[in-house]
Parts: C-alpha cells; structure tokens; sequence
C-alpha cells in the first residue's frame, strides 16, 4: 500500500472513529495522533535499519515533544490505528497493535521487566482502549475486546472481553456467555453458621 493511499486509510479511520472530525482537510492539520501515528511509520520503517536506530530515536522524542505522544520506533502498529486526544500516551518498544485499534489520552502499553526480551503487550484486532488505562507485560488481549478507562491489565484477556478496574478483571461482552461461579453464592451455606 503507497504512502498516499495509507495516509487516506487513516484519515477515515479518525473520521469513523471521532464523532467531532469534521473532515479530513481539517484532520490532517490538526489531529495529534495522526501525526504521531504517521511519524512513527517513517521510525519504524527506519528502525529495521541498525544504522538508522539513533536517528529513528531522536525523531521519535522530537514527535513526542510535538504531539504529547511517545511511540517507540521498534513498536508494530497496524492498519488504521487511531489514537484520540493523544496526550500522554506510552507504547514502548515491544508493544504489538492490531488492526482497525483505538486508544485515548494516558493509555501506557508498558512493561513489567527490565529484561530485553518481549516485554510489553501484544493488542488485538478491533481493540479500544480507554482513558488512562495501563496494560502491561507480555500479555494478550483478543480480538474485539474493550479495556475501561483507568484500568490496570496485567494478564491476558481472551477475545471479546471487558477489562476494567484494578487489577483489571475480565468479562465477557455478551453476559449470556459468562462462566457461572463454581459454588453460587446465593445458596451457599456456610457449615459454621450453625455452630
């Protein structure tokens, strides 16, 4: 796919995503993901070159000091990725984005370990992230699946999942398929209440 033809496919991904885009022209100029996003094309394309890493480094913080938006160049992006608002946004090195992704100011796809290996998370298709969530680790969160505002996510979540709150608890979207408690509450009887 050329650059053009990219640029287009985000441009519509922000306009589908933004009930406030008021056209693409505007977008183009204004939207701070966008350009993060498309700056972090051009680092990651460079980053694949090891003699093109420091420079790929520098434009990436000069892209972070312009937008409020730090993506590390060795981090994989998908198609039509859109981050709305932006500011404050962390996706660190080894952090893998699916496809048709959207994420909000203050999200972190961070990591738990200094090691140098795959450390951060892997996103799914089709995956929004709210305000000020934190995923972090090595973990996998599936297809179709929504992660609450604020919400800590330090293990993974399987396909057409909820994650909120902390630590981040995982439910189904469609509540006729959630797992049924192994003992029920309700008719539980507690042996020592008749001590």
């Amino acid at each position: 796919m050329g650059i053009f033809a990219r640029i287009r496919e985000d441009l519509e991904a922000a306009r589908s995503h933004d009930p406030a885009a008021r056209g693409s022209f505007e977008n183009f100029f204004v939207y701070s993901g966008l350009h993060a996003i498309w700056i972090h094309r051009l680092t990651h394309r460079m980053w694949a070159t090891p003699s093109l890493r420091f420079p790929a480094r520098v434009l990436s913080q000069l892209a972070r000091f312009l937008t409020g938006i730090e993506i590390h160049p060795g981090a994989t992006v998908g198609r039509r990725f859109f981050i709305d608002h932006g500011m404050g946004v962390v996706i660190g090195e080894t952090a893998e984005i699916g496809d048709d992704v959207m994420i909000y100011h203050g999200v972190t796809l961070g990591g738990r370990s200094l090691a140098k290996t795959k450390r951060h998370p892997t996103i799914g298709n089709r995956v929004t992230i709210g305000s000020g969530a934190k995923v972090l680790g090595p973990i996998y969160i599936g297809d179709d699946s929504a992660i609450g505002a604020n919400a800590v996510v330090v293990k993974d979540a399987p396909a057409e999942s909820i994650i909120t709150g902390i630590p981040g608890k995982v439910r189904h979207r469609d509540a006729t398929k959630e797992m049924a408690p192994a003992v029920d509450p309700a008719e539980y009887i507690d042996p020592a209440m008749w001590i």
